[in-house]
């Protein structure tokens, strides 16, 4: 059976561990003002389907732009960018990955609008982080990617307050301080996952008109970037728990900043390198996944 379901590789699951990391934080944020029940896992168990659902489906729809381009026959494949390489070995699957990936992008769409008619009080609150979802998930590959800062922007912005800020909105029926701040961890961090991702592909991305922060600015610039949004997360981190903003459980992602501060390190040392690039790449991956897990186990551990 796995042999034929190869076409799966389309979704990159591996990947699909950072939309859980970043659901957990939100249901951490929500046990701060509802207590846990039945109903409650029932409907964290749910929005976790569909921000599975929704990470998988714009894989998807990437492999099959990506291509459908000629990208994914350029590429310079890395463990950690690149695309998974299904389609370029296995191209009769490229009608199947899009299939999938909007199949994926509509069964998102139908949770969202049933939490919403089950709770029609969240529609002021709901509907426009769903739109915005939406929108991301739809625009990234073909229109975002040539439009550097916004591409830039885009990858935090949906895993970091449109799924923290949407999972508490579903099970606590609000949005609180202290998780639009938390919010802004996996913000900065999924920022720093794609835009080291775009390091190895500059020329190919060139290649068909995309136009990244890496080209724009250079690699050079592009890692003052990456040391600017790590610090911003980190540090902010540490300054929302000092001033009692935050849950001091939270605080236990800072166990993540060493990490970034080495693979900041090494590519300060040669982000051409590919000696230094894949280490730091590997890092940046573990850091934009652990740290919103981290900071979730923090807060229900300490309550």
């Amino acid at each position: 059976m796995a042999g034929k379901l190869h076409w799966l590789g389309v979704i990159r699951g591996r990947f699909l561990l950072l939309a859980l990391t970043c659901v957990a934080l939100g249901i951490a944020a929500a046990l701060q003002t509802r207590d846990l029940d039945g109903g409650f896992v029932v409907d964290a168990l749910l929005v976790l389907l569909g921000a599975l659902a929704a990470h998988a489906g714009v894989n998807a729809l990437n492999e099959y732009s990506d291509y459908r381009s000629g990208l994914d026959l350029q590429t310079r494949r890395t463990p950690f960018s690149g695309g998974s390489g299904t389609l370029v070995a296995q191209p009769q699957y490229v009608e199947v990955a899009q299939w999938l990936g909007l199949g994926a992008v509509g069964l998102t769409t139908a949770i969202g609008l049933y939490f919403l008619v089950r709770q029609p009080a969240l529609v002021w609150s709901l509907a426009p982080l769903g739109a915005v979802g939406l929108a991301l998930v739809l625009a990234y590959t073909p229109w975002l990617t040539r439009r550097p800062w916004l591409c830039l922007l885009a990858p935090g912005l949906g895993f970091g307050p449109l799924m923290v800020l949407g999972t508490q909105v579903v099970l606590a029926g609000q949005i609180s301080l202290s998780a639009a701040l938390l919010s802004l961890v996996p913000f900065c961090l999924c920022n720093n996952l794609l835009l080291l991702n775009q390091f190895p592909d500059i020329e190919a991305d060139r290649s068909v008109g995309r136009l990244t922060l890496p080209m724009l600015l250079g690699r050079a610039g592009a890692v003052q970037v990456l040391g600017v949004q790590w610090l911003l997360a980190f540090a902010g981190l540490l300054v929302c728990v000092l001033a009692g903003w935050l849950p001091a459980g939270a605080a236990a992602g800072l166990l993540c900043a060493l990490p970034a501060l080495r693979a900041w390190r090494l590519l300060r040392r040669d982000a051409d390198d590919l000696e230094c690039l894949l280490p730091a790449m590997g890092l940046n991956v573990a850091v934009s996944v652990l740290t919103p897990l981290l900071m979730a186990v923090g807060m229900l551990v300490a309550g």
